[in-house]
Parts: C-alpha cells; sequence; structure tokens
C-alpha cells in the first residue's frame, strides 16, 4: 500500500507543474526578435581549376642524389673486337630481366648436375652452368653452395666488347 500511496503523490506533484496558466510571452518575444533580424546569405561554392597531368620527362636520366661517377678515360679498360656476344643464338627467358633483379636463393644436384635456384623475374628460377642471366649477356660460368659465376659481355662505348665477371651471392636467411 506504501508504494500506490508514493506512487499516486509523484503523479500529483507531476501534474501541478503542469498549471493552465501558459505564460510563454518571453520566449514568444524572443522568436519575433530572431526572425526580424535581417536574412544572411550564403556565399557561392569557389571555382576550382580543373586536374591538369604531368607527364614526368626525366626518368631515363641519372639519378640526382646518387653521386656521378667518375671515369678516368686514360686508366678505362679497351674492349676487344675478338669478343662480341652471339646474336644468333636464341634468347633464354632470364635475358630479359636486369641481372640486379635477382637473388641466389639455393642449390639443387641429381644425377643431371647442380643447379641454382634464382628468386626474381615473377618466381624462382632453376639455371644450370651455361645459361643465360641478365640483359648483358650474362653466362653462368660456375656455381657451388654460396654464388654464381658469371660473365657478362658489354660493350665498352668505342666499338668494342669487354668481358665483365659478376657473382650472385647466396641470400641470407632472416
Amino acid at each position: 500500500m506504501k508504494f500506490s500511496n508514493s506512487l499516486f503523490f509523484c503523479a500529483a506533484l507531476g501534474l501541478s507543474g503542469c498549471g493552465a496558466n501558459h505564460d510563454f510571452s518571453d520566449l514568444q518575444a524572443y522568436m519575433d526578435e530572431v526572425r526580424a533580424r535581417p536574412k544572411g546569405s550564403i556565399e557561392p561554392l569557389p571555382k576550382f581549376q580543373p586536374y591538369e597531368s604531368f607527364t614526368y620527362s626525366a626518368a631515363s636520366m641519372r639519378n640526382p642524389f646518387q653521386p656521378p661517377i667518375k671515369i678516368d678515360m686514360t686508366k678505362r679498360e679497351k674492349g676487344s673486337q675478338n669478343i662480341k656476344p652471339d646474336e644468333s643464338r636464341t634468347k633464354q627467358f632470364l635475358e630479359d630481366f636486369n641481372i640486379e633483379a635477382f637473388q641466389m636463393v639455393g642449390t639443387l644436384a641429381n644425377d643431371g648436375g647442380v643447379f641454382a635456384l634464382v628468386s626474381g623475374a615473377g618466381g624462382v628460377h632453376r639455371v644450370k652452368v651455361g645459361d643465360y642471366l641478365g640483359r648483358n649477356h650474362g653466362r653462368i660460368l660456375a656455381i657451388d653452395e654460396s654464388k654464381i659465376d658469371v660473365v657478362e659481355i658489354v660493350p665498352d662505348g668505342e666499338g668494342g666488347w669487354l668481358e665483365r665477371p659478376r657473382s650472385l651471392s647466396l641470400k641470407e636467411r632472416s
């Protein structure tokens, strides 16, 4: 019974605030003042310039953040007319990529011989002695457990060709 009495008391107290006195004159005066103020205007959208694409034309030039290579012409090795690449042979798939793109990742050995595994050019490839690698006519001379020895045939700039030895070392596992 106590609960219903207190509920009745709360309801009566709440309804007493809703009297018949509807005096909203101060609110009505404020609303009239706001309506009487001059209307604002919205600024038009800014004009944007259309996008102009930029074509970078210096991609084939030397990187400006690396020091220039100084070549001493007197000590420069001269090429030979006896050394030249075999242009009549069929190019292998791995010759379409720079040799810097490859890393040695392992070796395999079976009855057919020793093979090296090189990563690059979209996957891992098996190569053997005599295969070609890289754009500079690089021929594989030797394969051991830690490196691949390659000799490249590069132009000397004066009509001759030079043999340039290179090595691909085994990539360390991290």
